[in-house]
């Protein structure tokens, strides 16, 4: 299953995606997290005793290299430098295995606080004025759209703060959505963009209340998100300390660790995991989504940038999943 964390910037969507990724990885369940945020703070959330957590290589800068891996032997793709970040697998791409041994997970993963962590990486020297950060997001799309990830995996992203994400085709790439609101009319305000953007590609949204601290704050949220609210997590002294830099040293992201979380925000983060478990994968409707926006993507841009007619890089006879990895 593919998580996306969504939010209005301070919602505290990156610490939902850290302690719902270790959550995940202390359960053993197989989960990759992936911090497609500008500002890159999910090593940090996933390991709040660590002063500097180790990251791995970017995807951003990678991105030459993971496209010629991603291409593979497809005859439909001229080119590597012809793929964009839309571009779907075909016969022939290199389809990945969640945490696979090929190349672009060797390279782009390392663990944080226990848990598997990509980074798209923050915008350098280079970037400024000349790139947007949808540039490096690309990279994840790619990955996303090459990915068969089967029953019981997991894939956590933490995605920039906004509806922001809707200026790319990322936001179909996900079996659910949570988005993490606060109990005011700014935190809300970001979910009924992200309904409204999201109800016209059948996207499903589930709020998650954050930084609820009474009945009237639950009663706001109900309020202004109806039956979309799932749970809400309250204050955690857990948390606070570890954003402090006081975490207790022993990763919760361990099995064997003791969980520090208080007893209502374990609970809604077993909420969450079981919403999660309760989709399922509609492997049609993903790529009949990728198609659409790479359709959309050669339209508007991509075919003049090129110089191609992109729309011949679509497989018609062929859909990623299982069968296809045989």
């Amino acid at each position: 299953m593919r998580i996306a964390f969504v939010g209005k910037g301070g919602s505290g969507k990156t610490t939902l995606s850290a302690l719902f990724a270790r959550h995940l990885a202390r359960s053993g369940a197989p989960v990759l997290a992936i911090d497609g945020d500008i500002n890159q703070h999910l090593a940090q959330a996933l390991a709040p005793g660590e002063d500097a957590p180790r990251t791995p290589p970017p995807l951003g800068p990678g991105l030459p290299g993971i496209k010629t891996l991603l291409r593979g032997t497809n005859p439909r793709i001229t080119t590597s430098d012809s793929m964009i970040k839309t571009t779907p697998p075909g016969r022939g791409s290199r389809l990945l295995r969640l945490l696979g041994d090929d190349e672009l997970h060797t390279r782009h993963v390392s663990r944080a606080g226990g848990v598997p962590l990509m980074v798209t990486g923050e915008f350098d020297e280079s970037d400024l004025g000349v790139a947007c950060y949808h540039s490096k997001l690309g990279a994840v799309e790619l990955y996303l759209g090459h990915l068969v990830d089967g029953p019981g995996e997991y894939v956590v992203v933490d995605m920039t703060a906004g509806a922001d994400a809707f200026a790319s085709g990322l936001f179909t790439r996900f079996d659910l959505t949570f988005l993490v609101a606060e109990p005011t009319r700014k935190g809300v305000s970001v979910y009924r963009q992200y309904r409204d953007h999201a109800s016209d590609f059948g996207i499903r949204i589930a709020v998650v209340g954050n930084k609820v601290t009474g009945e009237d704050d639950l009663l706001f949220l109900k309020e202004q998100v109806g039956d979309d609210l799932l749970t809400h997590l309250v204050h955690s002294d857990w948390v606070r300390a570890a954003e402090q830099g006081r975490a207790p040293s022993q990763a919760p992201g361990s099995p064997d660790s003791p969980d520090p979380l208080e007893p209502h925000n374990r609970h809604a983060l077993n909420v969450l995991r079981e919403t999660v478990d309760a989709q399922s994968r509609d492997w049609d409707r993903l790529h009949r989504h990728a198609v659409e926006f790479h359709l959309r993507n050669a339209r508007a841009w991509a075919d003049a940038r090129t110089g191609e007619a992109l729309a011949a890089q679509v497989d018609p006879d062929f859909v990623p999943g299982p069968a296809a990895l045989d």
